[in-house]
């Protein structure tokens, strides 16, 4: 999906263990239009541009991760708060 003109781009910076767990859990944004693709090859050195809909996205996907009993079974683990830290 492409922006129009009127829409605006938000700069975020990801890096460390939040990156890498929001590496782990990008298969789940198959049908974003890219979003899969683009969180997957992102290094975290510059800010990436997410859009309105990326960001609804996103935190969808986290909801769904941090719910995830299977992928998380420890709340207290470095991992879980990482992606915590994200919502």
């Amino acid at each position: 999906m492409k922006p129009s003109r009127n829409d605006t781009g938000h700069k975020l910076r990801i890096c460390g263990a939040q990156l890498r767990e929001l590496q782990r859990h990008c298969w789940s944004m198959a049908e974003a239009f890219g979003l899969d693709r683009k969180i997957a090859a992102y290094k975290g050195t510059r800010p990436i541009t997410l859009y309105r809909w990326d960001l609804e996205c996103l935190m969808d996907v986290i909801d769904m991760a941090l719910a995830d009993q299977r992928a998380y079974p420890d709340q207290s683990s470095s991992a879980y708060r990482a992606l915590k830290m994200l919502a």
